[in-house]
């Protein structure tokens, strides 16, 4: 059961507590006990809405941003990607493969805000070696969710 609401829950949290037990053929107090069991265990981390933000009049600039570390010797990038995610600003940090270390995640108003946070915050630590930053220019596809599906073209087709 608990892969089965893992997976379930992943797609849409909003479900709520009867629905999923009707889809996992269960009793609600089996749900609502393995949902308090999986967030007690750190296993489910915490409930997000997914918001496109251009379809808002609220700005918002998402920058990628690589970094190239020097790791520290018995504790290797976690302590350096510890001080990273404690920055309120930071969305994400992920340790990656290839020429770089880590990528931070931010949203930030403007440009000039990341530009100031990369140059100001980041770029000063200890064992940073370098940064790369990427703009985010349009959304496709977030979190398995297309964003802006194209609309259909709802036309009949007239043949001579």
């Amino acid at each position: 059961m608990r892969e089965k609401l893992l997976s379930i829950i992943e797609k849409n949290s909003r479900l709520g507590i009867n629905e999923l037990a009707l889809m996992l053929n269960t009793e609600e107090i089996e749900v609502a006990n393995e949902l308090a069991k999986l967030e007690q265990e750190g296993i489910i981390c915490g409930y997000h809405t997914l918001i496109n933000w251009e379809k808002t009049s609220i700005e918002k600039v998402t920058a990628l941003i690589e970094v190239k570390v020097t790791p520290q010797r018995g504790q290797g990038f976690d302590r350096i990607a510890s001080r990273i995610y404690n920055y309120p600003e930071v969305r994400d940090v992920f340790l990656i493969s290839g020429g770089f270390d880590l990528l931070v995640t931010l949203e930030e108003k403007s440009l000039k805000e990341i530009a100031q946070f990369v140059s100001e915050k980041l770029s000063t630590l200890d064992s940073i070696l370098s940064t790369g930053t990427h703009f985010i220019l349009k959304k496709y596809k977030d979190h398995g969710t297309i964003i802006d599906k194209e609309s259909e073209d709802e036309r009949e087709v007239v043949s001579p």
